[in-house]
């Protein structure tokens, strides 16, 4: 599935829980995460989280938001079997 916020295509990689609520989305994304591969976000007290992950590829990769790692990060900084989703950004080639 392929969704468009602010003139960005993304594509759903993961919807767990049917997470994905695009107008909460639209009101939380920033230009901050024009430079991120892949977006997660998680859900706690009824309000959504993002954060930001890329692959090793990108000029703006750090070991803190290697995109191999998310797994790691939703076991140990989401709540145990809150719904998420992640999105990964469609750039297009020139």
């Amino acid at each position: 599935m392929e969704i468009v916020i602010d003139n960005k295509r993304y594509e759903v990689i993961k919807n767990y829980k049917d997470a994905l609520d695009i107008s909460d989305l639209e009101e939380k994304i920033t230009e901050y995460f024009d430079n991120f591969d892949y977006i997660l976000g998680d859900y706690a007290y009824g309000k959504v989280r993002l954060k930001g992950f890329n692959e090793k590829n990108n000029k703006n990769f750090r070991p803190l938001n290697d995109y191999n790692k998310v797994d790691e990060y939703i076991n140990k900084n989401c709540a145990f079997d809150c719904k998420y989703f992640i999105i990964k950004r469609i750039v297009e080639k020139e």
